[in-house]
């Protein structure tokens, strides 16, 4: 699927057959889940994903095959969607991927996972999914969380400014 609609999950799914049928027919996929407001909606263009420590990312990353699964489908879902998707990690010893280097990384089920396993496919979860590792300080998380938002509040601004400036 290249598109993708959010549909508010309070919609009773078999009341509106025709809708869907048109969709899957069209190659738009519909994602389900509780909007705030409308019955349909677009997915975001970023999402921020915050994990509470190392262990938590080191966790869903390497550890069950269940949850590497249910990580990577995370991860291809929102790039098919079109949704940039960064995993802000908060947590004090580490400020960047390389950090990983050389350390052990003992997750929350008590299994100890080299950190060059960890920062490797962290690597190539950016290369093939195009989402963003960034870390930093638990008590720095919520602004953090604001800056990457406003960040592509101010790209998209850019962009629709100049696309007024075409002929």
């Amino acid at each position: 699927m290249e598109r993708y609609i959010v549909e508010d999950t309070r919609n009773k799914i078999e009341k509106h057959n025709t809708k869907h049928t048109y969709w899957e027919e069209n190659g738009v996929g519909l994602i389900r889940c509780k909007l705030p407001f409308g019955d349909y909606s677009l997915p975001p263009k970023v999402a921020v994903d915050t994990k509470q420590d190392i262990h938590e990312i080191g966790l869903n990353m390497c550890g069950s095959m269940a949850e590497k699964k249910r990580f990577r489908e995370e991860c291809k879902l929102a790039q098919s969607a079109g949704c940039r998707l960064i995993f802000l990690i908060e947590d004090k010893h580490y400020k960047e991927i390389p950090d990983l280097y050389g350390q052990k990384i003992y997750l929350h089920n008590k299994q100890i996972i080299p950190g060059d396993q960890l920062a490797t496919a962290m690597y190539v979860m950016q290369e093939r999914y195009g989402v963003r590792f960034e870390f930093c300080d638990p008590e720095d998380a919520g602004r953090r969380v604001v800056e990457i938002l406003e960040e592509q509040y101010e790209e998209d601004k850019r962009i629709q400014e100049a696309r007024t400036k075409l002929p």
